[in-house]
């Protein structure tokens, strides 16, 4: 006999008000003292243990030059450090309750390039299942050695960040053998469903209180692309909103099917994901991946050049551990939006920090390996190129229906090649698709309250 094991809903990890008191109780302890207690499970949300806020940051205006407000969501306090914990859970949880991915009889494959394989690696300990974990062999050695921590396997493939096809490779012969179960992020729909519901709906929250309260542009560097499907709820509550897909400048697959290497890791990798949303991706925005860690050491190092540029001492302290790579490549997708769409005071722009700093000191280290020097008078320098003179060049409008086809072409190109049919591609061509599935909440909400804990 198998055990489900017992975990939240979709609404309990948007609403963990809505959990039984005496599990939340619980979980905020288990949170503080044993990262490993399963209870853990009920701590994957948006929102804090104290007030219910979402976590987030409204960034200094000293610092991003813009008059919008760019109110950033906080990934890195989210059980094992980053927000891909919630679609790892959500594919697992939802393959439970199925009956198709069962503790005791397989074994987890999780294809990443590292937060989504430090989730599988965390969930599949809380949920008692062996896992591994293929990813590129030149991530991170943070990234590894959380994803060791946790007791996954690492099976790494050849290549570098945006050779993710590689582990998609890698990944399909090894779940040839009916043992091995995979949570494919690129492609499977509880990635777009979390972040639809949970992050979509958590984004909404977020504003409340702030500038006019409303959405005007969703800005998230698309690795799965499932965080972009929380702008298909933010445009269901603000149709003006906007949403833009940010890109490496040196791997533009998005923009015009370039396919090189680059420093963000998690985003970038050679394809449009099978669950991307083209039909809401309004801008396509390239960024230049130095920009990224630079940015990173200005904020992590530099705390008295921002107070010198007027950012508060006490904010300026605050933020030096809440971002990654990748956090930066979104904080300047959103500044750019801003200076493109012309954001006044009133408006607002959400953007995600995946992670936080812990797994990028290596990352930071080959930065400064490559310098000649880093000292604050090129900290100085870099706040002023990376940020304040950030320019709206290369920012490609996706709205019409020859960029959008080309979109699905590429979609095409990428996913016949691993046995999807013709048929399903154009499916995901009609509004009507990704309303069915995001419908499914409700049905594997019912499911999981049913059955979690429980023999079957």
């Amino acid at each position: 006999m198998s055990k489900i094991p017992f975990g939240p809903t979709y609404d309990e990890m948007l609403h963990p008000e809505h959990q039984d008191p005496a599990v939340r109780k619980l979980a905020e302890k288990a949170l503080r003292e044993n990262e490993l207690d399963p209870i853990n499970l009920f701590n994957i949300t948006w929102k804090n243990g104290g007030n219910g806020e979402v976590r987030k940051i409204v960034l200094p205006k000293a610092l991003t030059g813009v008059d919008a407000n760019i109110v950033v969501m906080l990934g890195k306090y989210f059980p094992s450090g980053s927000h891909k914990v919630g679609p790892a859970y959500a594919t697992l949880i939802e393959g439970c309750v199925d009956g198709t991915i069962l503790p005791g009889k397989h074994t987890i494959l999780g294809p990443s390039t590292g937060n989504f394989g430090i989730g599988v690696s965390y969930i599949t300990n809380l949920m008692k299942y062996d896992a591994i974990v293929i990813m590129p062999d030149n991530m991170s050695k943070e990234r590894y050695e959380r994803i060791r921590k946790y007791g996954a396997k690492l099976d790494l493939t050849p290549g570098s960040e945006s050779d993710v096809i590689l582990t998609l490779e890698r990944t399909y012969e090894l779940k040839k053998d009916p043992k091995n179960a995979t949570l494919a992020q690129f492609e499977l729909l509880p990635n777009y469903r979390f972040h639809r519901y949970v992050t979509g709906n958590s984004a909404i929250e977020a504003v409340k209180g702030i500038g006019n309260g409303r959405i005007a542009c969703f800005a998230s560097a698309p690795g799965s692309a499932g965080t972009l499907a929380a702008g298909d709820e933010i445009k269901k509550m603000f149709p003006e909103c906007k949403i833009a897909a940010l890109e490496p400048h040196e791997c533009s697959t998005l923009t015009n099917g370039g396919l090189g290497q680059h420093r963000i890791e998690g985003i970038g990798d050679k394809m449009c994901t099978l669950i991307h949303n083209i039909l809401t991706t309004d801008f396509i925005v390239q960024i230049h991946d130095d920009d990224c860690v630079r940015g990173l050491e200005v904020i992590h190092s530099g705390t008295d050049v921002l107070v010198q540029h007027g950012v508060d001492p006490k904010i300026a302290e605050s933020m030096k551990e809440l971002f990654g790579v990748s956090g930066i490549c979104n904080i300047l997708g959103a500044i750019k939006m801003a200076k493109y769409l012309k954001l006044g005071p009133n408006d607002n722009i959400v953007t995600i920090a995946t992670d936080g700093f812990d797994r990028y000191d290596s990352v930071i280290d080959n930065l400064r390996h490559r310098e000649l020097e880093v000292t604050d008078h090129v900290l100085d320098r870099w706040f002023s190129d990376v940020f304040v003179e950030t320019d709206t060049s290369r920012i490609l409008d996706t709205r019409g229906d020859a960029a959008k086809e080309k979109l699905f072409q590429q979609k095409e190109k990428d996913w016949l090649k691993f046995g999807y049919s013709k048929e399903y591609l154009d499916s995901m061509r009609h509004p009507e698709f990704w309303e069915k599935e995001y419908a499914k909440i409700k049905t594997y909400d019912e499911k999981i309250k049913a059955i979690r804990g429980k023999e079957i």
